[in-house]
């Protein structure tokens, strides 16, 4: 494999250019508590051109606020004990996204071919662990065996006994025993930025920088750089035999999940793709983004989740709509939370994405088949029907792209609960590409979607990039004699000023006639719906605010608690 670290400073072994003396002086105290912990770091730290940029800035979380700096230099820590260094660039285009890692600072070039060798010894015991952590444990046993940091001692003649160890410095140990199981367990170079929780998308498209897509500093370039597209080539054979999808010209595109749940897509050769081999992983994000966080970023405000809760508890049906990387799938995960806890909900997807705190959940993934099994793939289509025979509440489709959609509008209409997210930049195109080739839905059967939310990513005044729920759209119904369709705005978000106005207060269609008649309301009293939608507003932000719950599943345990006590 042929990806290497390409730092974006000059960098020479050995050639340090700050004392470890100098460094505690300048340093904060937070950056030297981690420094004690880590020793790589506090070696990385000594080859960094401090007299250039300062001495970073150091965050065990990294604030959101950050997003609005022009000038970063910081450094975070991420899993396995690893570190980030958010580098600036001096030309202002992306700033550098280094992973500092033990062998950043301690080369061992010379000595992994020699321990990988002798590792083929071991290669059946290696391969009979399944466990991960006991194959980690085994690795690092088997690298302090092959290696010794003692010289051999002289025999009495003067001579010295032969060495059959690897000899070895005490740093290089430690530098080989997380390279071997970086590259034996883990993605090889690509393993810290599937470590990094803080990243969403990371891709290679050919030769050059591999980019990250940040969660705070949006686009940057990693120090992880391919010289020759042969390299890349190489690289993506590897990594198509390490997740056992393996690229070849005859099978030259692979879409595929990696074991923490990231899916990665790679394009191999250089006949369909003219820059050469490239790939792409879209990151898992652990536990999901929670609907106060969301409230947290801008996306939307407590009036809006409020409004869902009572649309999405009523097992309506609700479409999230926009364009890739809009936020779509955050939004539609963030909402479970509001589906009600004794719910039986079904989740149907190409790849994983969707979660649900949900104990009584199915989830279903399509599968496409090969070799000796080609031909038994199962679709979305497959999976929509039979999960009609599966009695569930809710079903909740990953993403509608084709047929699919009939299935999905069949289980609205006998009283299924159905969410999912659809690419439409509004509720016309949404509409339109429901209706026309080559779903083609009857126009008659629109009304059964009972929301759609547009979701964007925008740009804000001061330049920061976003995303936000630019409306919440109640679908009313389709007029025959006309031939349109009729929808309300329930809420939009204003340009100008970054805030939310609730344009559907005392319109609303499914507040007024549907959900206060499942809540018992009578019709002459129907206004009283949104009195509840404020009040529920208000314990989201008290809930938030005063008792600081953020975190995705003790929301929804929190909610499961008042339903039970009839508070909500």
């Amino acid at each position: 494999m042929a990806a290497q670290t390409r730092l974006p400073f000059d960098f020479t072994p050995g050639t340090k250019l700050t004392s470890r003396e100098d460094l505690l002086v300048i340093m904060s105290p937070e950056l030297r508590t981690a420094c004690e912990t880590s020793g790589f770091l506090f070696e990385y730290l000594q080859y960094v051109p401090l007299a250039e940029y300062g001495i970073p800035q150091y965050f065990a979380k990294v604030p959101r606020t950050l997003d609005t700096s022009f000038f970063r230099n910081i450094i975070y820590p991420i899993k396995d004990g690893l570190y980030v260094h958010i580098y600036p660039d001096h030309l202002g285009a992306r700033d550098h996204y280094i992973a500092v890692e033990p062998t950043i600072v301690t080369p061992i070039a010379h000595l992994v071919t020699e321990v990988d060798n002798k590792l083929i010894s071991w290669a059946e015991e290696i391969g009979r662990t399944e466990s991960e952590d006991a194959k980690k444990k085994l690795l690092v046993e088997l690298v302090e065996q092959i290696c010794t940091t003692e010289a051999p001692k002289p025999k009495p003649d003067g001579s010295r006994a032969k060495q059959t160890k690897v000899l070895v410095s005490p740093a290089e140990l430690e530098a080989l025993k997380y390279w071997v199981i970086r590259e034996k367990v883990g993605l090889g170079i690509l393993q810290p930025l599937l470590l990094d929780p803080y990243l969403e998308d990371i891709s290679c498209s050919g030769t050059g920088s591999i980019f990250i897509e940040h969660k705070i500093f949006k686009s940057v370039q990693s120090s992880i750089v391919f010289a020759t597209l042969d390299d890349v080539d190489d690289f993506v054979i590897w990594l198509g035999e390490w997740i056992k999808s393996p690229v070849t010209v005859r099978n030259p595109l692979v879409d595929a999940v990696l074991p923490d749940g990231s899916r990665i897509n790679i394009v191999y050769g250089r006949e369909i793709s003219k820059r050469g081999s490239n790939f792409t992983i879209r990151k898992f994000s652990g536990t999901p983004t929670s609907i106060v966080e969301l409230i947290d970023f801008g996306t939307l405000n407590y009036m809006m989740a409020a409004y869902l809760s009572l649309v999405i508890e009523s097992h309506l049906n609700v479409f999230v709509v926009g364009a890739t990387a809009s936020g779509k799938t955050t939004l539609l995960n963030a909402v479970t939370t509001f589906i009600r806890p004794e719910a039986k909900i079904v989740t149907i997807e190409d790849t994983p994405e969707v979660q649900v705190p949900h104990e009584n959940w199915l989830q279903e993934t399509t599968r496409v088949a090969s070799g000796e099994k080609k031909g038994s793939d199962v679709g979305m289509f497959e999976l929509l029907r039979a999960a009609l025979r599966q009695r569930p509440d809710m079903i909740i489709v990953g993403e509608i792209r084709g047929v699919e959609a009939v299935v999905a509008f069949q289980a609205m209409q006998t009283g299924h609960g159905v969410m999912s997210t659809f690419h439409a930049s509004s509720v016309e195109k949404l509409i339109q590409r429901l209706t026309g080739d080559p779903i083609n839905i009857p126009k008659t059967y629109i009304d059964n979607l009972s929301l759609a939310i547009i979701m964007s990513a925008v740009r804000l005044a001061d330049g920061r990039s976003a995303r936000r729920v630019l409306s919440i759209n109640e679908i009313i119904g389709y007029d025959p004699a006309t031939e349109s369709f009729s929808f309300l705005e329930a809420f939009r978000w204003n340009v100008a000023t970054d805030t939310f106005e609730f344009a559907g207060l005392h319109s609303s269609y499914l507040l007024e006639e549907i959900i206060s008649l499942k809540r018992g309301i009578p019709p002459h009293r129907r206004r009283e719906i949104y009195n509840e939608v404020k009040w529920r507003a208000k314990v989201f932000e008290q809930l938030h605010r005063e008792k600081k719950v953020t975190d995705f599943n003790e929301f929804f345990k929190i909610l499961a608690e008042a339903r039970r006590q009839q508070y909500l």
